[in-house]
């Protein structure tokens, strides 16, 4: 069978006028041999033949006003003489765009630059050592004692393992009591694009027999779980959320879903996100937060909606998501479930749907901070696939005493006068500080680096643009249902006017704010901030550090969340401060009420 990539259908027809990469490889001798031969082919015709008045040029399709008003796009101010030279090499370069865009460039196809978060010369240690293993969770686990098997929808993934490893559940009973919540709670949620019950039934099965044999995998062991649907599933549609993508059949599986599998996970369903990872708006709706239902305006928050929402629903087990500006912490945060956003590098990006090159990122979505650990430990590391992924240990120490850990917060934001810090936002948040420090940690006031951070946003519309470039342009776009000023569909044809040079420079001045924080996180191994409203979340989001949230209380019934932000390649730092927030107070084992359905 053909290799389908993760961007393509199954159909095997070209849209006119495209060159395929392998015809372009194969033509390419032929158009330079050509080229070299014309001058001496056009010489000879001369000598035999009497002169002729050279052909008139081929008309410019750009004129000279054209480029005087895009000067003021780019910045630059020419004279007439200036403008005269520069028309003819606009002109030149306007056929290499045709050119290009006329070479078929799917999806998964990175370009040929990476980003690295670490500075020259801070490159972790690559090779593990027994020392620097995780800890594993199963260490102290305290299980509740449960009546109906349903009473644990809302367990922690790390219970349910532990239930799975002393046989008190089997993976199959367990299986079928998530499956019949999905079926019964899903349409209302919006949460699900595909359920995946032939395949989960088969993993689960799997995971029993392989258990009763003795052959133990680890913690997710026959752990049901959900992920977000943009990650290839082979034999299974991966739709992206979007109207153009919802039949798409890709013919190989993401490498989280492998190390999912390899760790015995059961795969439930494939789980809804905003179209191209935009929002919680998919093609069949906006996805809802169980902790309110009815309300359609906002749902889930973030791209990885349906992953929050099926989590703190009590539909999987954990899920997967993904983050490239908040889409990991914004649905966590608002519907009270834990959420960590790993270094950028961490989990191989390999079958997953490509947003941003440089800034898309993968991680757990869990009721516990535990849990996470957990995930990550299964999921992280090179694959030799995604070329960003850093060999780096993941180290992770449950019991670590948070007095030695150096602990800031941003207290500008806690105190913030601002029409979204109202009183009682305020006093729950002094209410987790002071739990925080209630628990060992001592915390000191600290700020980011003064940077004009916003401006850099043109690298993820430039990206963004860049990668669904042939929907923009073909029309296919539009099918999208979100059509606002601030959708994808205006956001890739508005980036398309971004220049390369901006862009670039844009890149330039990242590596500069990459310094800043670099300076700033040598004194510090975590810091903690509002979530999701924090101004660290663009920062860290470019320079690819690690985020934790897990709720903090409820304002209007709803959840609130508080962020733990740890350095490069440390996620262990921030899972601890997040722990031991969460060993001090109740907030993350609450869950919805679902009488509505």
């Amino acid at each position: 069978m053909k290799k389908t990539s993760p961007n393509q259908t199954t159909s095997t027809k070209k849209r006119p006028g495209k060159i395929a990469r392998r015809d372009f490889v194969k033509i390419l001798p032929a158009t330079v041999a050509a080229s070299l031969a014309a001058p001496a082919a056009l010489a000879s015709a001369r000598d035999a033949a009497p002169q002729q008045p050279p052909p008139p040029p081929p008309p410019q399709r750009i004129t000279k006003e054209m480029l005087h008003t895009a000067e003021q796009l780019i910045g630059i101010e020419l004279t007439d003489a200036q403008e005269a030279m520069a028309l003819q090499n606009v002109n030149n370069n306007l056929a290499s765009y045709e050119t290009l865009r006329q070479i078929e460039v799917p999806l998964d196809t990175d370009p040929a630059i990476w980003f690295h978060p670490a500075l020259p010369g801070k490159t972790p240690r690559r090779k593990k050592s027994p020392s620097n293993q995780a800890k594993s969770p199963h260490a102290k686990i305290t299980v509740p004692k449960f009546g109906a098997l349903e009473e644990v929808a809302f367990f922690t993934a790390t219970q349910l393992s532990e239930l799975i490893r002393t046989r008190q559940v089997a993976p199959v009973e367990l299986t079928k009591m998530y499956l019949a919540r999905l079926k019964r709670y899903a349409p209302k949620l919006l949460n699900v694009v595909t359920l995946t019950e032939e395949l989960a039934l088969a993993q689960a099965e799997q995971a029993e027999r392989e258990i009763k044999q003795g052959n133990y995998r680890g913690p997710l062991h026959g752990v049901p779980c959900g992920v977000k649907d943009l990650f290839a599933t082979k034999g299974i549609k991966t739709t992206w959320g979007a109207e153009p993508y919802r039949n798409q059949m890709i013919d190989y599986d993401a490498t989280v879903v492998e190390r999912l599998r390899q760790a015995g996970a059961v795969l439930l369903a494939k789980l809804s996100m905003g179209a191209l990872a935009q929002g919680g708006r998919w093609f069949n709706g906006m996805t809802r937060n169980p902790w309110q239902v009815e309300e359609d305006r906002l749902g889930s928050s973030g791209s990885s909606a349906g992953s929050a929402s099926a989590t703190a629903a009590g539909l999987v087990g954990f899920s997967i998501g993904t983050e490239t500006l908040g889409s990991i912490v914004s649905p966590s945060s608002r519907c009270g479930v834990t959420g960590l956003r790993p270094t950028y590098g961490r989990v191989s990006r390999y079958g997953a749907m490509g947003l941003s090159w440089t800034m898309d990122k993968i991680g757990p979505i869990c009721r516990s901070v535990e849990d996470c650990a957990m995930v990550l430990e299964a999921i992280y590391g090179p694959d030799e696939r995604d070329l960003t992924v850093t060999d780096a240990p993941f180290q992770y120490d449950a019991n670590r005493p948070l007095a030695k850990l150096r602990i800031g917060y941003l207290k500008s934001e806690f105190e913030a006068d601002n029409p979204n810090n109202t009183a009682e936002r305020k006093a729950l948040y002094q209410q987790a500080l002071d739990d925080l420090r209630k628990a060992g940690a001592h915390l000191q006031p600290l700020e980011l680096p003064k940077f004009s951070t916003g401006s850099l946003r043109i690298i993820l519309v430039a990206e963004a643009a860049t990668a669904f470039d042939d929907i923009t342009r073909d029309g296919r776009v539009n099918e999208l249902s979100g059509q606002a000023p601030g959708d994808w569909p205006n956001t890739f044809r508005s980036s398309r006017f971004i220049p390369a040079v901006e862009y670039l420079r844009a890149q330039r001045a990242r590596t500069l704010l990459m310094r800043e924080m670099d300076k700033l996180m040598s004194a510090w191994d975590v810091f903690v901030s509002p979530a999701p409203g924090s101004a660290s979340l663009l920062i860290t989001n470019l320079t690819g550090h690690p985020a934790v949230v897990t709720p903090c209380g409820f304002i209007n019934n709803l959840p609130q969340a508080i962020m733990f932000t740890g350095g490069l390649y440390d996620e262990g730092a921030p899972l601890r401060v997040a722990s031991a927030y969460q060993q001090a107070t109740s907030w993350h084992t609450m869950h919805p009420k679902m009488d509505w359905a």
